[in-house]
């Protein structure tokens, strides 16, 4: 099959967008995107990100899979209406960046957050009996409050990964590391100051990024077509392809879906170093 496939994707642009908070589930899908776009030897790829960001760990390896790719695809990014934080370290990945004038990107930064419950259990009569291999296995329980030690330990883990979003903002950007601290204190802004600030090389719609990259690759903007791989499918399809119960029909209805997208993440990602913004 994939031999019938290589000619005509020679001729198209491969397209994949990344929406919402990333964690593991938009790394597997983005991950495999990019693999077809490999073998399928797609001249250009367009990158669509409108995203606040996500975790450390899925961000780095969208990042380093995107950098790799350079050397065989022609790789634009097209900022949306968010890409902020993690989208933005994504975005690093593509040599090529462009973005809206309103879109809102930057947050560049770290934050790690944990749920103090202790009050609340007191009031409730609830209590934990820990029994651990040392002093910091339980660091972050939500039944106290941190200590100092624990406090120092994971601002040096906070340090470390914002040292990382610099140094890979700064290489990608070709801007001194200091340049980049300078503006790197979790504010966002708009597309146009992205551009004066050198995160951003050009200003425009997605259309414009898309014939931006038929234009790299050789190809005719007029006439090259794009093509989505790995589409992401929304909570709304996915609760529609299945039995909805009266509840979940009433979420969809009323927009909890969206909020129920979150409170999953802040669940799956609680305790670990986030790059994100959510305002």
């Amino acid at each position: 099959m994939v031999w019938f496939l290589k000619p005509r994707a020679r001729k198209q642009i491969a397209r994949i967008e990344i929406t919402g908070a990333i964690a593991g589930s938009t790394r597997k899908r983005v991950l495999e995107s990019l693999k077809l776009v490999e073998e399928r030897k797609y001249p250009a790829l367009l990158v669509r990100i409108d995203s606040p960001g996500g975790t450390v760990g899925d961000s780095q390896e969208i990042y380093t899979a995107l950098k790799r790719l350079q050397d065989k695809t022609k790789v634009v990014a097209s900022f949306g209406n968010i890409s902020a934080s993690g989208g933005v370290y994504i975005g690093m990945g593509a040599p090529y960046i462009m973005a809206n004038p309103g879109t809102i990107t930057g947050s560049i930064g770290v934050i790690l957050r944990g749920n103090n419950l202790e009050r609340l259990l007191e009031k409730i009569g609830v209590s934990f009996k820990v029994i651990k291999s040392g002093p910091y296995k339980d660091i972050l329980a939500f039944d106290r409050e941190l200590t100092d030690p624990e406090k120092n330990i994971l601002q040096e883990l906070i340090d470390i990964s914002y040292q990382q979003f610099v140094q890979t903002v700064a290489e990608a950007r070709k801007l001194a590391v200091e340049t980049v601290r300078s503006f790197a204190d979790g504010r966002i802004f708009t597309g146009q100051q992205a551009l004066e600030l050198g995160i951003v090389d050009r200003l425009g719609t997605e259309e414009d990024a898309r014939r931006w990259a038929a234009e790299l690759a050789g190809l005719d903007p007029e006439k090259t077509r794009c093509i989505t791989l790995g589409e992401r499918k929304s909570i709304v399809n996915r609760v529609l392809s299945g039995e909805q119960s009266a509840f979940s029909q009433l979420a969809v209805l009323s927009g909890v879906a969206a909020g129920m997208e979150w409170l999953e993440f802040e669940l799956e990602t609680n305790g670990l170093p986030l790059w994100l913004y959510r305002p």
